[in-house]
């Protein structure tokens, strides 16, 4: 059913996998804005140094999209700056009071950077770096009178800045977990389609030699490879650049979330096996040529590849969908049950051996997302959950997994 105008010109504000799709120019919509807010914040406070407010806005949004990494990024901001205002006062009391000669200031302002930059290094990360950056604003200059006074200015123009990211990010706000089941979701999808297109290409090549077969028991490839389809190379080159998006959302999915970062880097690992085994099954597709295979390993290869396809379009459905769906099983198929397959060419058992791994691999990540669910399903939004609910209730139809 085709939406009306208006409403697919307010999809990319309202609906979260709409925004998704548009992630990139609603990023650069939402920065505008914020250095808009930032600039009129600098009018109504009038504070010197308002440069700062607008630069912290920057640093916080402008290579961040998604509100877990921005909320890490500005909790960051906030204790390094804060850690650097009490570490830069400590410093300005002991000159005042306690310092007799320039060279020990110095010494101890370096002692203190070596330290900042040791943990900054070992635990503190971003927050150790703005402690020492925010320390030396304020005592980069002991001897001049107003240095300090600049450096709080300084820091109070951060916290306004940090504070302006912050509320913008509820501006379209993009959710890391949302974006990260988004992107899993495009590439097991993918993933389906091309696996479908390998075995498409392999009865593309049995009907190539149909009718010179002589054996009409057997179904033969002729004797040169056929060459794999170039859009299933382009598609496995997109579902790569995927992979690769979904890195960057794994920290900040599991702070959204709760799940343990080693979980995630679990599913993330899966992922990259099963497109590893549809790379390899899309490179053995062309060696098979001219290997015999009888028309009843060949039907349980359809079948097989079949049900495999079914699944990562159903798990796709259950990653994408609003409602608390359950993920079934893989598949029904057990190669085990068919001693047949053992009796066939080395490279037909070889091309068994590798769907059998994609099917284990497949049940793993299947296992692996039902058991996080709860967590997942919850960190992306109940708002978002029960809306999409009533819209497909409200239009009467029925979801994606019904397959």
């Amino acid at each position: 059913m085709k939406l009306p105008m208006w409403q697919r010109f307010t999809a990319p504000f309202i609906e979260p996998y709409v925004r998704y799709q548009y992630a990139d120019v609603l990023h650069a919509i939402r920065l505008g804005v914020a250095i808009i807010l930032a600039f009129l914040a600098n009018k109504l406070t009038n504070l010197p140094h308002g440069e700062w407010t607008t630069i912290t806005v920057f640093i916080i949004l402008g290579l961040l999209q998604y509100q877990g990494a921005i909320y890490t990024k500005a909790k960051e901001r906030v204790l390094g700056t804060l850690f650097g205002i009490v570490t830069a006062l400590g410093v300005l009391w002991f000159t005042h009071n306690v310092g007799a000669w320039l060279w020990v200031d110095y010494a101890l302002i370096g002692l203190l950077s070596g330290i900042i930059g040791y943990l900054a290094i070992r635990q503190l990360g971003y927050t150790g770096l703005l402690t020492g950056i925010t320390m030396l604003m304020i005592v980069s200059d002991l001897g001049h009178s107003t240095i300090a006074q600049d450096g709080i200015y300084r820091v109070l123009n951060i916290l306004i800045g940090t504070g302006v990211a912050v509320a913008v990010t509820l501006i379209l706000p993009l959710k890391s977990t949302l974006m990260w089941r988004f992107l899993l979701a495009s590439n097991l999808e993918a993933c389906g389609s091309l696996y479908a297109g390998v075995g498409n290409h392999i009865d593309a090549a049995e009907g190539i030699t149909d009718s010179a077969a002589k054996q009409p028991d057997t179904i033969a490839f002729p004797a040169n490879d056929v060459p794999v389809d170039k859009v299933l190379v382009t598609s496995l080159q997109q579902i790569n650049k995927r992979l690769l998006a979904v890195r960057p959302h794994i920290a900040a999915t599991a702070s959204e979330s709760g799940i343990k970062k080693e979980t995630l880097e679990t599913i993330q690992r899966t992922h990259r096996n099963i497109i590893g085994t549809i790379d390899l099954l899309l490179s053995a597709a062309p060696r098979l040529a001219n290997i015999e295979i009888d028309d009843e390993n060949h039907t349980l290869l359809i079948h097989y590849q079949h049900e495999l396809t079914q699944a990562m379009q159903h798990m796709a459905a259950v990653l994408r969908s609003p409602s608390d769906e359950m993920f079934r099983p893989i598949t029904r198929i057990t190669v085990s049950e068919y001693p047949s397959v053992h009796h066939l060419a080395f490279e037909w058992q070889g091309y068994f051996w590798l769907t059998k791994t994609l099917q284990a691999q497949l049940q793993q990540l299947s296992d692996l997302l039902q058991t996080t669910k709860p967590h997942w399903y919850a960190a992306s939004g109940l708002g978002y959950q029960r809306r999409e609910q009533r819209k497909i209730k409200q239009q009467g139809g029925e979801t994606d997994l019904h397959l």
